[in-house]
Order: structure tokens, then C-alpha cells, then sequence
């Protein structure tokens, strides 16, 4: 199997997402694990679905 790209990690507060090859974080602080974004992010990045799902999770953090 390959590795991942981007991979959810908890951290005090909740979860954020870790970009492996640019060994970064990137996006938000999600209270809730970001499961299909990272699935998004990993599977051919459609803007239009990542920007959805981004705005979701962003909403439930509220």
C-alpha cells in the first residue's frame, strides 16, 4: 500500500491534517476528525468538493 500524502492527526483541541511530503500542516483545526476531506485531499483533488467539505467541517467547529 502507498503512503498516504495527507494524513489526520489528533492534537490538543482536536484534529489537524499533515501534509507528508511538504511536512507542514495545512488547513484548520478541526474539533472533529476530517475523515473525508483527507480522503478528498489523498483521491484526485476536486476544488469544488474540497471547498464543501472545508466549509463543512469549518461549520461544525462553530
Amino acid at each position: 500500500m502507498a503512503r498516504r500524502r495527507y494524513v489526520a492527526r489528533g492534537v490538543p483541541g482536536g484534529y489537524r491534517v499533515w501534509d507528508n511530503r511538504g511536512r507542514r500542516w495545512w488547513g484548520d483545526l478541526y474539533e472533529l476528525c476530517p475523515d473525508e476531506l483527507v480522503e478528498a485531499l489523498n483521491g484526485g483533488a476536486v476544488p469544488a468538493k474540497l471547498t464543501a467539505l472545508m466549509k463543512r467541517y469549518r461549520a461544525l467547529k462553530r
